[in-house]
């Protein structure tokens, strides 16, 4: 997968205001920390996350994708009568019908002629939405498009902390499965695409490639409570941890063959940040040095499929990120998929 014609010509990001720390979440787990005798600061010591953030209750993902859409738009100076595909790449969704990239589509103003879709792949949707409408600005299909995606992951925190203090069945065994949870934080973000010819900054897109390892997908899975109303996610970290890893590995080999990049001529690297275990050990079986990644997991935590964009947004406007310098985003999602972009920016 090679773009010749395709540029990122605007990004953008919104982060809620409400910070919620680590030692937060374990003073609320205190009567379950007593009784299985566990010491605080445990969360933070294992994750590496010292803080998340979370939406006020109630905020929809639509809001806050096109709050992060209209900003995407104006730094882009793309009209939004251009735009000719919408992409919501959220996990997190406003309903099951209609697509909630219908809701942000009205929210912009978009016009009629733009098709508006929800792609929704775990962690991996944004990266796979950005590749999607890549293709159909290469192709000639439009001259431009749009990723949007809001991420909440409060709800999911707060139906795992209530009902592991309710289940006196829990076991340190047990807490393992729910423990990636608690790591969960939220965020919004938004990519304005366009063709090559158009672009008044020349930030590109070069390709990438991406490879799928599904035999692993029941590691880590989220659905409604059996029996509920309740979110629950049960993840098996450590298997998670290793097969992500070796499926990273894999990819990154057809990465680097697809873009014809050593690993030497790769100068900054986004990751999905998910636990500072996992970042470190990416990094070392990529034999990427930690200082060309830039971290935001210690302080928002594991943001969904908005954590590519949001780390991308926040180190170049950090000045992380240099004109003409190659940066790989890396993401992966559960399922287990991987997919790796490649850019250039100007």
């Amino acid at each position: 997968m090679h773009f010749e014609e395709v540029c990122l010509e605007g990004l953008a990001h919104v982060l809620p205001e409400r910070v919620v720390r680590s030692e937060e979440l374990e003073e609320r787990l205190g009567p379950l920390y007593e009784r299985l005798k566990l010491r605080a600061g445990r969360l933070e010591l294992m994750t590496g996350i010292a803080e998340r953030r979370f939406w006020p209750a109630g905020t929809r993902p639509s809001a806050v994708a096109a709050q992060a859409g209209e900003r995407a738009l104006s730094e882009s100076g793309v009209a939004r009568e251009e735009i000719g595909f919408l992409v919501h790449a959220s996990v997190c969704r406003d309903f099951l019908e209609p697509a909630t990239a219908s809701v942000v589509h009205a929210s912009l103003g978009l016009p009629a002629s733009c098709p508006a879709v929800d792609l929704s792949n775990a962690c991996l949707g944004f990266v796979n939405s950005l590749s999607l409408v890549a293709q159909m600005i290469e192709s000639g299909a439009i001259r431009a498009g749009m990723v949007v995606a809001g991420e909440d992951g409060g709800p999911l925190v707060e139906a795992t902390i209530e009902r592991l203090l309710s289940d006196s069945a829990v076991t340190r065994a047990s807490l393992k499965d729910d423990f990636a949870s608690l790591t969960i934080g939220s965020g919004a973000a938004a990519a304005v695409l366009t063709r090559r010819a158009d672009s008044r900054v020349g930030h590109r897109i070069l390709g990438g490639a991406q490879r799928a390892a599904t035999r692993h997908h029941e590691l880590c899975s989220g659905d409604l409570e059996a029996g509920g109303d309740g979110l629950r996610m049960q993840t098996d970290s450590e298997a998670m941890l290793h097969a992500g890893v070796a499926l990273a590995d894999e990819t990154f080999a057809a990465f680097r063959a697809e873009l014809g990049w050593e690993r030497d001529q790769i100068e900054r690297v986004i990751t999905h940040q998910v636990g500072r275990a996992h970042r470190k050990l990416l990094l070392q079986s990529l034999e990427l040095d930690e200082s060309l990644d830039y971290p935001t997991v210690e302080r928002l935590g594991n943001m969904g499929s908005v954590s590519v964009p949001v780390t991308l947004d926040l180190a170049r406007r950090d000045g992380f990120v240099d004109p003409g310098q190659r940066v790989a985003c890396l993401g992966i999602g559960s399922g287990l998929q991987c997919h790796m972009l490649g850019l250039s920016f100007a």
